[in-house]
């Protein structure tokens, strides 16, 4: 494995999809909770909208289809079911490996479009909580992914100056939010 510690300062990790494979699970609470609202998800479009805020992606639905929800209520249901299903969680091999390696050698952050609060029970179910000194949740920016507001944060949370970070992701809006912080990202597609 390459020492990444040579070449850059700090490493910003996206966490689902990307640190954990939560993504199969995300869809199965996104289905069963939309279904109760009578809104369509399919699985092309939730993985599109990969890194956007639940309430964000429940209005723009919404409005596409002609409902009336209450998206943040709609989004806290998802949230619990989909907590309800996280002990089957696993993290995705090959990029907890490369967090586990530099871990002691530079400080590492967490960039995410999940709660902050549903970023940190991931982490600790995966028993990888205390690697990161930051975790940045959707709540903790004012603009979500592909904006850079998340990847700036963490970059600022643990004191590394965001052009000697090195970002890793799993989906266009995340690489494209790594890249406008100024970032070298890598799309974890790559690695498997």
């Amino acid at each position: 494995m390459e020492n990444l510690h040579h070449d850059f300062d700090g490493l910003i990790f996206d966490m689902d999809g990307t640190l954990a494979d939560t993504m199969p699970t995300h869809f199965i609470a996104w289905s069963q909770s939309m279904a109760e609202h009578g809104l369509e998800l399919t699985e092309e479009r939730f993985y599109a909208l990969g890194g956007v805020p639940a309430n964000k992606i429940i209005a723009l639905l919404a409005k596409e289809q002609g409902k009336v929800v209450d998206a943040d209520a709609v989004a806290e249901a998802k949230e619990d079911l989909f907590l309800e299903l996280l002990k089957d969680v696993q993290p995705v091999l090959p990029v907890k490996a490369i967090a586990e390696f530099h871990r002691e050698h530079m400080p590492m952050a967490i960039a995410t479009g999940s709660p902050k609060w549903v970023a940190e029970k991931i982490l600790k179910a995966l028993g990888i909580r205390d690697w990161f000194g930051a975790v940045v949740g959707a709540e903790c920016v004012e603009n979500s992914k592909p904006a850079p507001d998340v990847y700036l944060k963490a970059a600022e949370l643990i004191g590394v100056d965001p052009k000697r970070c090195h970002a890793f992701e799993d989906t266009q809006l995340g690489v494209e939010a790594a890249k406008n912080a100024g970032m070298l990202v890598v799309d974890i597609h790559t690695l498997r």
